[in-house]
């Protein structure tokens, strides 16, 4: 059974699994490595859930204020062993019910272009894609997605 737990950036299980996910990332990031090292500080994230199962921290994800109304989707990831359990799903859900707790009414995030599992996660849980944002809008290997809740 699948246990969710809401925390912050500061938890050491999400330290955890973002230290592995960076490791993951690494070469996908190539060149602009220090790019998006930059954009993934996790310490401008205040909403995380971590998911665990048998006390064991198995995925995790966080929101940050990106607008008004916008929270951006920030460090998803499910280590390879327990990917295919529908772990990230239900991160991804628990983090659109807290933004809609928290009166947001979007949910924007990035990803690599690489990345096709990822690209068709995000596609299975209704987000579409939109032009790349912020800081991503000159980032060649980036692809933007929204999801209105």
């Amino acid at each position: 059974m699948i246990e969710l737990k809401r925390t912050n950036s500061d938890h050491p299980d999400f330290k955890k699994l973002v230290r592995e996910l960076d490791i993951d990332l690494k070469d996908f990031y190539k060149e602009e490595l220090a790019f998006y090292n930059e954009l993934n500080d996790i310490e401008k994230i205040k909403y995380v859930v971590v998911a665990y199962e048998q006390n064991i921290p198995v995925g995790c994800g966080g929101i940050k204020q990106y607008a008004n109304d916008v929270m951006e989707v920030k460090r998803m990831y499910v280590p390879p062993i327990n990917r295919g359990k529908g772990i990230a799903s239900m991160v991804l859900t628990a983090l659109e019910n807290w933004s809609k707790e928290l009166k947001f009414k979007r949910c924007v995030l990035e990803t690599l272009k690489e990345k096709d599992t990822a690209i068709s996660f995000y596609q299975k849980n209704n987000y579409n894609v939109i032009p790349n944002f912020g800081a991503y809008v000159e980032a060649k290997n980036s692809i933007c997605f929204e999801k209105t809740l």
